[in-house]
């Protein structure tokens, strides 16, 4: 039984819909499963052990080139990717361009969501099998596991979060990066200031004065990390407020990331890619929650705590908004630093 899914970004999305590779391993035991991935995101996939092969797309650089070379390599990816046949297809992204890849790919049935949940509706064009979903699947996980299960009924791996792989290159590296900053056997709280949307951000004040919090505890060391050069500058500033207490973390690659959030004791952020990796390592989170809402977005668990603004708009989904200063302080620190000792009064971490 060969099995595609089609699931290509964004990197937090990707992380949301790793339960589907656990459920069909325990409804067919023989399946070998292919994953069509955006080349950006793909490291965080390779080597998992749930996944025969990492099919990665290069649309950033095809972009790029001259419209007569983008069709030439579109082509050969196109051949390459038909040489397998599947029997099953899962568009799990909705949009138009994955109802492209879904519709090229060989495939005896494919499965993707109906007219009601899809984003783009092209994508209906390219699937037979259009799942609708419950009151029951309101959160993002359970809507990938909900198209899965349309075709497999009989899986019993039922995840909130992950599995998610581990390679022991990133392992190795991110011990001999802990031994060097002499960490080794220091209990460790990453805050990941970055999101991907500026309505999404907690205020850099309260970060100052939540790491601050944290520091002049003494019970925890925090690191920062961060993405790009306007994440690094905003831990910059964090990490002052600390004199330099909290410790910026080196940006490495996806995967050394990934298994940093594996060793720390707990993972405090925002809604983004992080939070969720973390969720799937089964690492404890405190996340916090603006435009986007926890209910749908958050992780699930004893071991995790969110926080949705106390504001009347949440959940709003705007990119821009005149109240963003406001909504942006509006998860006090109070409440963060108190589900931060609620989750580390009790071992539960790895650090």
């Amino acid at each position: 039984m060969k099995v595609l899914i089609v699931k290509v970004s964004a990197l937090g999305d990707v992380i949301h819909t790793l339960p589907v590779l656990a459920y069909l391993h325990s409804a067919c035991p023989e399946v070998e499963i292919d994953w069509l991935i955006e080349e950006g995101f793909a490291s965080v996939l390779d080597g998992h052990p749930l996944i025969r092969k990492v099919i990665p797309l290069q649309t950033k650089r095809w972009r790029r080139l001259s419209l007569f070379t983008m069709l030439r390599e579109l082509w050969l990816f196109f051949a390459q990717l038909r040489q397998c046949r599947y029997d099953l297809v899962f568009d799990l992204q909705g949009n138009s361009k994955s109802g492209l890849f879904t519709f090229i790919s060989r495939g005896g049935a494919k499965y993707g969501f109906d007219r009601h949940q899809v984003r783009e509706w092209p994508n209906l064009l390219t699937t037979r099998h259009h799942v609708a979903l419950s009151d029951d699947d309101h959160h993002v996980a359970q809507r990938s596991l909900a198209i899965v299960r349309a075709a497999f009924p009989d899986g019993t791996d039922l995840r909130s979060a992950g599995p998610l792989h581990v390679t022991a290159a990133a392992q190795e590296v991110v011990e001999q990066q802990l031994q060097q900053l002499e960490l080794l056997h220091r209990p460790l709280v990453v805050l990941h200031y970055g999101t991907t949307w500026q309505t999404k951000l907690w205020s850099l004040e309260n970060w100052q004065h939540l790491a601050s919090q944290l520091v002049d505890d003494g019970e925890v060391i925090p690191l920062l990390t961060w993405g790009n050069d306007e994440e690094f500058k905003a831990v910059t500033v964090i990490s002052e407020a600390t004199a330099g207490q909290a410790i910026i973390w080196p940006r490495g690659s996806l995967p050394e990331l990934v298994a940093l959030l594996d060793r720390v004791s707990l993972v405090v952020g925002c809604d983004t890619g992080p939070i969720h990796i973390a969720a799937a390592l089964g690492t404890p989170t405190v996340s916090l929650f603006r435009v986007t809402d926890a209910t749908r977005n958050a992780p699930v668990g004893s071991i995790h705590r969110s926080l949705q603004t106390p504001m009347n708009c949440a959940g709003c989904l705007l990119k821009q908004c005149d109240m963003d200063a406001q909504c942006a302080a509006s998860i006090s620190v109070t409440d963060v630093y108190q589900a931060i000792t609620e989750l580390t009064a009790v071992p539960v971490g790895k650090g």
